[in-house]
């Protein structure tokens, strides 16, 4: 496997995890009992945490702990070493007895989980329920972890139960302390009168941490004109496109074809529209060296979105390809942290892609949630039968531009045999794993279409591939719903292939020039997940972000530890993680639970 070790391109602190092993206060033989115990619970449980979550960046995860707390006194010092340390999640571990209200982590913004051993000699257990009932009465939300079974009191390895819910709990909390303080950039307004681009700052400050940034698409016409841009650079990516990136056939009609000169002049500005669109997210020091100090810097943005249409679009090329390749785990740099960008300055769409990122470390696809096929449809238009893994019928997933090269599926992961002619596994792998060989292949897998001019009068290139079937991936969406505030959708499923011909005559229907996923979410049999119609019956917006892996279970922990409820998932109950105090607002109805949680406790940041 090749390793990419990311860097730090965002100004503040990475998040570090903070262990908190609290321990019974009474010395002269019982604090002293239990010193050794304790210590190494918390050294085991962070060696998991460093061994097997990496950040979004790509750079390791670290973990503090703190000396053992036994009261308040001891709390207060450990708050201390977070604050010191830059810690944004904290996790509290213990294999006994301890003062609960007096041993809590009391800060309101930090994402809390509590550890309590099994364990029969001492009552670790005990004290999980007693620091529990503290959390929910002083309002102050915390996931409870208890192994399923008892362990003996020398015994401190983490069952694997245990460590499920560390990782849910760990991965989750980690996108909120990455999330805090940083910006959301719209580059452009509102696009087509499309919902999710009518930008609510009061979203993203409440629920998420985050603050709001603005630049006129004008922008990026000052700094073509004024080359406000890395021009090495630019004669860089320049090559590399003309090395790597296919165009396609031009299906416009005879008299509306894009001649060369114009092809030509496109490529230069899509280039230089994606080098100043990341620029502006998180700044470039090479703009100082140039006597462009402000525009060096950036503005902090961890995900950003586009207008384009239709001010831009009528006018200039499209955003297609500085979306496209942004959202890709590498460029003419090389392997690197995707960029998250909304098309059509979809924000709610953004957060949903950024959601995806910080949890998985991959590149994220952006797609319409444009067609249910039926069985029936697809046989009266194809004379075909669908094949079995799709005999209910799928969604087609697609969208001119956003969609990242890595969506194309050519990215492999290794079967379990090891037969030389085993072919690996479709993927979209988290950055650091990404191999040159699987930027070949998405490469080669894609043909950059010329705008079709009834779409795009300004000209562009579309990414034209099929993403390749019999991959697990996770669609989401965040939707604001007036009087009620932000609610989330989740649909597990999994990209399928269809025969080729069937899909040619699909596909012409609606754009050949636009990446294709065809995507069966995973049935349940009842509401929402009776069948694929209801899932895109039940879809709350006309985009999704879809993301490789079954992440469901981090989505639901992540939407609690929001406050943002989740309207519809089929993730099976054995896998759904919250916080200990939403079981006090209903066991039967989790969902209703949820809704009621939320509301009672009110955005994180408010």
């Amino acid at each position: 496997m090749q390793k990419h070790i990311g860097k730090k391109r965002l100004r503040g602190r990475i998040p570090k995890i903070g262990i908190r092993p609290t321990i019974d206060g009474r010395e002269k033989g019982v604090r002293e009992s239990l010193e050794i115990q304790t210590a190494d619970l918390a050294k085991s449980v962070a060696d998991i945490l460093e061994k097997k979550i990496t950040h979004p960046n790509g750079m390791p995860v670290k973990c503090v702990i703190t000396p053992t707390i036994g009261g308040v006194a001891q709390a207060a010092e450990a708050a201390e070493i977070f604050e010191r340390e830059g810690v944004g999640v904290s996790i509290t571990v213990t294999p006994c007895w301890c003062y609960g209200s007096e041993t809590m982590d009391m800060d309101p913004y930090t994402p809390k989980a509590i550890l309590g051993f099994n364990g029969t000699e001492k009552p670790g257990a005990v004290y999980l329920a007693a620091v529990l009932a503290a959390h929910a009465q002083k309002g102050l939300p915390a996931f409870g972890i208890y192994g399923r079974d008892v362990q003996d009191i020398d015994d401190s390895s983490i069952p694997i139960d245990v460590e499920k819910k560390l990782l849910t709990f760990a991965k989750s909390a980690l996108a909120v302390a990455w999330m805090r303080g940083k910006s959301y950039l719209s580059v452009g307004n509102v696009s087509m009168g499309i919902a999710g681009s009518i930008i609510k700052d009061g979203f993203f400050q409440d629920y998420l941490g985050m603050r709001n940034e603005y630049v006129d698409m004008s922008e990026l016409i000052r700094r073509i004109k004024l080359e406000v841009y890395d021009t090495d650079e630019y004669e860089k990516a320049l090559k590399w496109v003309k090395a790597n990136c296919k165009e396609g056939t031009d299906v416009n009609e005879e008299e509306h074809k894009w001649s060369r000169e114009e092809l030509d002049d496109t490529w230069a500005t899509v280039i230089k529209e994606a080098l100043i669109v990341r620029d502006l997210m998180v700044g470039n020091p090479k703009l100082k060296e140039l006597g462009f100090g402000e525009e060096s810097l950036g503005h902090n943005a961890i995900c950003a979105g586009f207008q384009g249409q239709r001010q831009w679009t009528d006018f200039m090329p499209n955003g297609d390809f500085l979306e496209a390749v942004l959202n890709s785990s590498f460029d003419w740099n090389g392997i690197r942290q995707p960029y998250i960008i909304a098309t059509e300055n979809d924000s709610l769409n953004g957060v949903c892609m950024l959601f995806g990122h910080l949890i998985s470390g991959s590149a994220q696809i952006f797609s319409d949630v444009r067609t249910y096929w039926s069985p029936r449809a697809v046989k009266r238009v194809t004379g075909m039968d669908l094949p079995k893994e799709a005999e209910d019928g799928f969604i087609h997933l697609i969208n001119s531009g956003p969609t990242c090269l890595d969506g194309t599926g050519q990215q492999s992961l290794s079967r379990l045999s090891k037969s030389s002619d085993s072919p690996g596994l479709p993927a979209i792998k988290p950055f650091w794993e990404v191999t040159g060989e699987d930027v070949k292949k998405c490469l080669e897998a894609t043909l950059w279409r010329p705008a079709i001019k009834t779409y795009f009068r300004g000209g562009g290139f579309s990414t034209d591939f099929l993403t390749k079937g019999n991959m697990p991936v996770t669609m989401s969406r965040i939707s604001l719903v007036k009087g009620l505030g932000p609610i989330l959708q989740i649909a597990e499923g999994k990209t399928v292939d269809i025969p080729k011909k069937m899909h040619d005559i699909l596909d012409k229907r609606t754009n050949e020039t636009w990446p294709t996923t065809w995507f069966v979410p995973r049935l349940t049999g009842k509401g929402a997940f009776k069948s694929v119609y209801d899932v895109m019956n039940n879809w709350s917006a006309n985009h999704g972000a879809i993301c490789y892996g079954h992440i469901g279970s981090e989505l639901i922990a992540l939407s609690a530890l929001l406050r943002i409820p989740v309207a519809m998932h089929n993730v099976p109950e054995s896998r759904i993680f919250r916080p200990n105090d939403w079981k006090l607002f209903g066991t039967e109805d989790k969902e209703g639970a949820d809704y009621r949680a939320c509301r009672n406790l009110g955005p994180l940041y408010s």
